[in-house]
């Protein structure tokens, strides 16, 4: 009986050793998933406690921030009372009484407001019931300087009434007290004046609890001290006790104003702790939550973890189980399956023989290999008649690097299998063709008689696969070194390719992933998101692009494009899909920071603009009483000269201020974008004459003479005439201000084209530097030649600027020759468009 086939004839040591390979495999893996699920744990809990940690920093920013503007609110109010008791206001006045009432109002969070002489007596008060006693003052602190405001320590009283001299000290409750606000006034006559604002600490550690939300958070206010002044109902500690064995106090101040830990804190435990410093006073805020709450959140997650493991655990030992069943049964198939071969080999080898040889080219030759038959095949391939191949050899037809390939395929051996070899024969025309060639050698009574065999051309498959390999190639060494991170995957998902960059994106190297589901490394929600847009590629056959947060093999997120394409096989089905990661981080963090900064310079300018018209509204009021007196004092003083000078003088200060505060207003509405032109079609001819005949009172009081020059056809343009006017008067003013006596001042207006009209005032005065032409238009800069006291405000050229640019102009300052200034105006000119309004 013949030997089995090689598998079958494996040494029994050698089949039993393969047997081992599914249970090892199986063991490795489940000790890879093992280690990687514990260190996905400690990867989360370390996690979990940052995030803690950032959320305490966030919140002691919040916090410290708020308790800043409250404090800082507080000592704006005491600066205004300290000002109206400057300004000769009594402390028992209706006014000022007014004034304690509406600033507690305004500022919920203060207890209430005292007045207070040197001596401690209440001279003041938002409770009647405290004018009158005399309070200790050394209980609120070290007191100010004049003129400056001081922030002391917590003071455990109700109220001034608490600190009455005249009686014992009373304790007040726990956790009732005041932080006092204390500002020193001098005062015109006798000694001077303190202002006390109590605030209330209650009032932040409510804030605190209200923005916390989070009763494993707890934050305290801390003064730079460090004392206690408020904190949340989680810290069981007084106001007033010391924190300063706690890290803030130990560990960063005052080499840093904010920082985190891990230890000691408000509480009892392990803390994970932050704080922050006020921007401008002596108060910190501490945030913090317990190192075991934080854990306890993450016990959930480590125990579905742990489930993982079991679940990951008990599929591996069963695939490695079912792998060995299979080994197994594979071994006695075909052991059965080789003996049945064996019993039907000798049966079949006559038509095998007929079968294999069953090729184009059909051929035999004797036992030395010279032909003896060809079918018509061989005109085909030769271009010869088949009788010119008899007693010739298919060697004699290859080139000679060939002949020996030929020749190994009629060696006299005593091997009777096929032979099969790819030869190149050459063709009449000279042309190398190739052939993937099968002989088989004829035996009979055990000895070679000849060869039976058959070429198959394949020239066309086999250029064509060389081609197709050499363009592969080229394909792969492109994917290979492009710098963006590729791959591709079946359509089950699976990876195929991933070239270096993907490797050196991700951290995970081809040989771990090739094969292996996609997305089996990341969390199930970015696996869902891929997942679904995958299935939306499938189902349109379109391409796909979207964003995604992908985390780089440094452990950080990053912000990436990914385009995804389908890859189409030789029957036009989907055979692939190839992805490519665009990293947009940068740019992402650039469009943040842009936005971020953009959102701040708005607020700072809108912060500026509310700022000078609430000192503007604030300063019209005494500027008018100011000069209606100094009116009243003019008309009654005629009979003195001397006392008619100085209400003169008086009025025309009045005036000149109440000039600068209606230039800051309008400049503020301007900027806040409240002010709006209304534009109507208008002849601006009469509007500029209008301008210079309410200025000629001006011009004769200087001798001056405009010399207007107006075309004769209408100047029509879409304008505000109010605002424009407004430009006109304030350019005309400057004219005047600046030209010498007896001079003349051109006002000129044309229009260039249809669609441009031009404005200039012109004058004979000093004129502006050319490093200054541009300049002189931003808000409160004036020329270096009118700082003399010539000049203004600096707001009126700004002004204009704002309101030429809102009517979609342009408004320039030139040199003349000879001397002086130009300025013009460029407007468009009117269209047919309806009015309408437009924003300044």
């Amino acid at each position: 009986m013949s030997p089995l086939p090689p598998l079958a004839a494996l040494p029994h040591q050698q089949r039993r050793s393969r047997r081992w390979v599914p249970l090892a495999a199986g063991a490795l893996l489940l000790l890879a998933v093992l280690a990687a699920l514990l260190l996905l744990g400690l990867h989360e809990r370390r996690q979990d406690e940052t995030r803690a940690l950032d959320r305490s920093e966030l919140m002691a920013r919040v916090l410290a921030d708020s308790a800043t503007r409250n404090v800082e609110a507080a000592a704006l109010a005491a600066a205004t009372l300290a000002e109206l008791l400057a300004r000769g206001v009594a402390a028992d006045s209706p006014e000022m009484r007014a004034a304690l009432a509406q600033t507690l109002v305004n500022l919920p969070f203060l207890r209430g407001i005292g007045l207070v002489d040197s001596l401690g007596q209440v001279i003041g008060s938002n409770v009647p019931a405290e004018v009158g006693q005399t309070v200790r003052i050394d209980a609120l602190g070290v007191l100010p300087d004049n003129g400056r405001d001081r922030l002391g320590p917590v003071v455990s009283a109700r109220s001034l009434s608490d600190l009455d001299a005249s009686r014992p000290a009373a304790a007040a409750p726990a956790g009732v007290g005041f932080l006092p606000l204390l500002r020193r006034v001098a005062m015109p006559q006798g000694g001077p004046l303190l202002v006390v604002v109590q605030i209330n600490p209650q009032a932040f550690a409510t804030f605190q609890q209200l923005l916390l939300n989070d009763k494993q958070f707890d934050a305290a206010l801390v003064s730079y001290e460090g004392r206690l002044v408020a904190a949340t109902s989680g810290v069981l500690r007084q106001a007033g006790e010391s924190l300063t064995p706690l890290p803030p106090f130990s560990q960063f101040l005052p080499r840093l104003e904010q920082g985190r830990w891990q230890g000691d804190g408000l509480r009892t435990g392990v803390q994970l702790g932050a704080f922050r410093t006020s921007a401008s006073r002596p108060l910190l805020v501490i945030v913090e939550t317990g190192l075991d709450a934080v854990q306890a959140q993450g016990r959930a997650r480590e125990r579905g973890l742990a489930l993982a493991a079991l679940v990951a655990a008990s599929l591996i030992v069963g695939s490695s189980l079912l792998w060995l069943r299979y080994i197994l049964a594979r071994e006695a198939t075909r052991r059965e399956l080789d003996r049945a071969q064996h019993e039907v080999a000798r049966s079949e080898r006559a038509l095998s023989i007929t079968i294999k040889s069953l090729q184009e080219l059909i051929f035999r030759s004797d036992a030395q290999g010279r032909l003896n038959f060809v079918n018509e095949r061989w005109t085909a391939i030769t271009g010869l008649e088949p009788g010119s191949a008899l007693g010739t050899t298919l060697a004699d037809r290859a080139p000679a690097a060939e002949k020996a390939a030929v020749q190994a395929l009629f060696a006299e051996h005593t091997d009777s299998s096929l032979r099969r070899a790819q030869v190149v024969l050459v063709d009449v025309a000279g042309e190398e063709r190739w052939f993937d060639v099968a002989v088989m050698p004829l035996q009979q009574e055990g000895r070679l008689v000849g060869f039976a065999g058959s070429a198959i051309d394949v020239t066309a498959r086999t250029v064509a696969q060389r081609a197709l390999q050499a363009q592969l190639a080229f394909t792969g060494q492109l994917m290979e070194v492009s710098p963006l991170p590729k791959s591709v995957v079946d359509v089950q998902r699976r990876y195929v390719v991933v070239n270096r960059a993907w490797e050196d994106f991700t951290g995970r190297q081809r040989s771990d992933v090739v094969g292996r589901p996609v997305g089996s490394h990341l969390p199930a929600d970015q696996q869902a998101l891929h997942e679904a847009q995958d299935q939306r590629m499938l189902a349109s056959g379109q391409p796909q692009r979207y964003e995604a947060v992908v985390q780089h093999r440094d452990g950080t997120p990053r912000d990436v494009v990914i385009n995804k394409l389908l890859l189409p096989g030789a029957d036009g089905q989907p055979l692939g899909i190839l992805s490519v990661i665009v990293d947009v981080t940068e740019f992402r963090n650039a469009e943040r920071a842009t936005r971020e900064a953009r959102d701040a310079a708005e607020s700072n300018l809108r912060a500026k603009s509310e700022f000078i018209a609430n000192i503007s509204h604030e300063l019209r009021t005494p500027l008018q009483s100011i000069i209606g007196f100094s009116e009243l004092g003019q008309m009654r003083s005629r009979e003195q000269a001397r006392l008619a000078a100085m209400f003169q003088d008086i009025h025309g200060a009045g005036q000149r201020m109440l000039g600068l505060v209606n230039d800051l207003l309008d400049l503020a509405k301007i900027e806040s974008n409240m002010g709006t032109v209304h534009l109507e079609r208008s002849d601006l001819r009469p509007l500029l004459q209008a301008v210079v005949r309410e200025l000629g009172p001006l011009l004769l009081q200087r001798g001056l003479q405009a010399n207007m020059q107006l075309p004769g056809t209408p100047l029509l343009a879409k304008v505000d005439t109010l605002r424009l006017a407004q430009v006109l008067r304030n350019l005309l003013a400057n004219a005047i201000k600046f030209s010498p006596p007896q001079g003349v001042i051109d006002v000129l207006a044309e229009r260039y084209d249809d669609d441009e009209l031009c404005i200039r005032v012109a004058d004979r005065g000093p004129g502006v530097p050319e490093a200054e032409l541009e300049a002189i238009f931003e808000p409160f800069v004036q020329s270096s030649q009118t700082k003399d006291g010539s000049g203004g405000t600096g707001l009126g050229l700004a002004i204009c600027r704002k309101i030429v640019h809102a009517h979609g102009g342009s408004i320039t300052a030139d040199n003349r020759p000879g001397g002086g200034a130009v300025f013009s105006v460029w407007l468009p000119a009117g269209g047919t468009a309806p009015t309408r309004p437009a924003p300044l």
